[in-house]
Formats: C-alpha cells, structure tokens, sequence
C-alpha cells in the first residue's frame, strides 16, 4: 500500500469521526451517525472522482474505505460514551482532514494530468464538500460559506505544494509542505479568531 493510499484512509478516519461528534449530542440513532460519518468521509472524494470521471468511485473500487468508516465511527461513539470531545477537538480533527483530503485530491487529480488550476479546484472540493456535507445534515451553516478561513486554506496549500514541486523540491516534501500549511492556516484561524473580511454591498 503506497504512501498516498494511506494518507487517504487516514483523511477518511478523520473526517468519519468528525462527522460523528458534529451530531455527538443532537439525539441521531447509529444508522444516522453513520450516514453523516460516511458521507463526510467520503463526499469530497466522490465529488473528484466525478469530476475526474475516474470509475468505479475509489470507495466502490475498495471496500476497506468501507470498513475505515466503520471502524473510525463505531471507536469514535465508544470513545464518546467514556471522555466527551470538546469542540476544540471537532475543529482539530476537521482541520486535520481538511488538510488530508486537500493534498491527496490534489495529487490525484494531478496524476490525472489535469491542468495545475484544475488541480486546485479539485483540491479545494476533495477537502471542503464532505465538510459541506456533514455541516448541511446536521443543520448547521457550512464552514465554507461562513467567514473562517477555510477553502482559503486549502488553496493556499495546493498551490504551495505546486510551487515548491515545480521548483525542483521533493515531491514528497512539497506534499508535506503544502499539508503542513494547510492545517497550520486553519488552526490559526481556529485559535486566533481571524476570518476574512465580509462583503456589504450598497443598500437596496
């Protein structure tokens, strides 16, 4: 199993678990936290490939994609009943998988030999729709549409990777880099508060 393949089950746990403790507390039963969990995991992906018209969709093609949801949503409620999560946490581990999905759909779509814009739209929505997906079943407001930074940080990070790729650094070092960055944005923006400016418009 290549780095990549891993770094991708990985994002998928990530992002099951914070689908799980997005509707922790909002009285689902096991089959609903397991449909948000599954499609937060896998939504960004299945967008891509989509988009990439790469068949059959990667969870389809390979079952262990199944069985990472399953695993990471059944240890996540276990963990649940016995140390709740905070909502520090839940942003960690969505920044975490913000910043998985983002430089792995990138790649893949890179190996596609899309053009580097098309890599980082397809990027950008490999990171953000399962995000977009969860927030939307679980009735809240989509991060991205609020004013946290967020596809902002994945964009930033695809195109560093690009960038330092295109400029002769490791491969693989690049991806770090670009990981790094994309997380390292999100977290600060967590922490610091910091959001981008809101639009106003003349009055009507």
């Amino acid at each position: 199993m290549d780095v990549l393949k891993v770094l991708d089950l990985v994002g998928v746990a990530v992002f099951a678990a914070s689908g799980v403790l997005a509707v922790g507390g909002r009285g689902l039963d096991l089959f609903g936290v397991f449909v948000v969990a599954a499609a937060t995991a896998v939504g960004g992906g299945t967008l891509r490939d989509v988009l990439l018209d790469r068949h059959p969709i990667f969870w389809i093609a390979d079952p262990v994609y199944v069985a990472v949801i399953v695993a990471a949503t059944a240890g996540t409620l276990v963990w649940l009943r016995f140390r709740p999560f905070g909502g520090r946490v839940f942003l960690a581990a969505d920044a975490l998988g913000l910043a998985l999905f983002a430089l792995t759909g990138a790649r893949i779509a890179e190996d596609a030999a899309v053009s580097p814009a098309a890599v980082v739209i397809l990027g950008t929505i490999s990171g953000v729709a399962g995000g977009v997906l969860r927030d939307a079943l679980s009735g809240e407001v989509p991060l991205i549409l609020r004013r946290d930074i967020y596809a902002t940080a994945a964009i930033a990070g695809i195109v560093l990777y690009l960038v330092a790729a295109a400029a002769g650094l490791d491969r693989g070092l690049s991806f770090a880099l670009g990981m790094a960055t994309v997380f390292a944005l999100r977290w600060w923006a967590i922490v610091r508060g910091v959001a981008l400016p809101t639009f106003r418009g003349p009055p009507a």
